[in-house]
């Protein structure tokens, strides 16, 4: 899952469980919709940093993130406390929080994957919805 700096959705990837975060890097941020953020321009297609776990520390996510012009602020494996990065991981954290309050996707009861796509979209919908202000 793909978030803002306030926990809102921006783009979601469903895949199986023995797949390593740091494979999905690439396919959720091609696949990311063009942001208007309002004012003159072109709408944004790339966040400016990513933050990442440790499970991200690896050299072709790396590679990949310097080539699309996007600061990678990943912990480094041996290196790095996990102290530090607390501060922008429980966005995420409460982001998936979120995403299982929806019963059927924690408890995974369909196992095709047009389903669970359509389930994971809709939640996310619902999510976006609900953070909007009411005026």
């Amino acid at each position: 899952m793909l978030v803002d700096a306030h926990g809102l959705p921006l783009n979601v990837l469903v895949s199986g469980a023995n797949r390593h975060d740091s494979m999905l890097v690439e396919p959720i941020l091609d696949t990311m919709p063009a942001i208007k953020r309002g004012g003159r321009g072109h709408p944004r297609r790339r966040p400016l940093k990513l933050h990442g776990d440790k499970g991200y520390d690896n050299p072709r996510v790396r590679r990949y993130l310097r080539r699309r012009g996007i600061t990678a602020r990943i912990a480094r494996i041996g290196r790095d406390s996990s102290v530090r990065l607390g501060r922008h991981r429980w966005v995420v954290e409460r982001t998936l929080g979120w995403l299982l309050a929806y019963k059927r996707l924690a408890l995974r009861y369909d196992r095709t994957a047009t389903t669970i796509n359509a389930l994971v979209r809709l939640a996310v919908t619902l999510i976006c919805a609900r953070r909007l202000p009411t005026d």
